[in-house]
Order: C-alpha cells, then structure tokens, then sequence
C-alpha cells in the first residue's frame, strides 16, 4: 500500500511562487502515475498535473507553461508553481496509480477515480 504526505502550501500574492512536494512510502513498483490533483470549494477535484514511471509529464491547460512536475528520486515529487494567480488558490492533493503507466489523463481531463491512494491535502492561496 502507498502512503502519501504532501508539504509545501501556503499564501502567496498573485504572479508568486510556491513549491509542493509529495513523498510517497511503500511500494510504488516499476510501474505507476503519480499526479496532483486540486479542488476548490464548491468545485469538483481537477487534475493538474500527472507523471508517470517514464518520466512523460501532462499538465492541464489551465497551469501549462506555469507549473512544473518533477521526480527527484524514485519517491519524492516536486510541483513547482510559478506566475501563480488568484484561481489557483485550493487544497491541493498528491496521488498515485499504482501499477499503471502512461497515466490515464490528458490535458483536458484528469479523472480522481484512477487513484487509489491519497494524501490528506496542503492548502494554497493566492491573493489578488
């Protein structure tokens, strides 16, 4: 089973940057998709950004060119989020598919039902 813990939120103002890490415990296997997640209040849990055991990164088209998801070791990841606006502010989650890779997701859609192991979620606000 893997374990995830996700740091690094926090506020910022807007056109800021913040730095989220995710470090995963267990077994992740040769194979797998890692990816986080965001949900706003009142919204539905958005992708936004996935990279799977090859190294191929997706990003939604609503933080493409601003985010960056890296893979420092086998079990730690980095979402590095420049240029941040107010509509990025949300809870922000790791998680991970394990056994599967390339991830199931594209651009345009990210689907949480995919994953199967979760972190608890690290805030981010911007302000305007």
């Amino acid at each position: 089973q893997v374990h995830l813990v996700e740091s690094g939120g926090g506020s910022v103002q807007a056109g800021g940057s913040l730095r989220l890490s995710c470090a995963a415990s267990g077994d992740t296997g040769s194979s797998y998709c890692m990816a986080w997640f965001r949900q706003a209040p009142g919204k539905e849990r958005e992708g936004v950004a996935t990279i799977d055991s090859s190294g191929r990164t997706i990003y939604a088209k609503s933080v493409k060119g601003r985010f960056t998801l890296s893979q420092y070791n086998p079990k730690n990841f980095v979402l590095q989020m420049s240029t941040l606006r107010p509509e990025d502010t949300a809870l922000y989650y790791c998680a991970a598919d394990v056994g599967f890779s390339p991830c199931p997701c594209s651009e345009d859609y990210c689907s949480p039902r995919n994953f199967g192991a979760w972190g608890q979620g690290t805030q981010v606000t911007v302000s305007p």
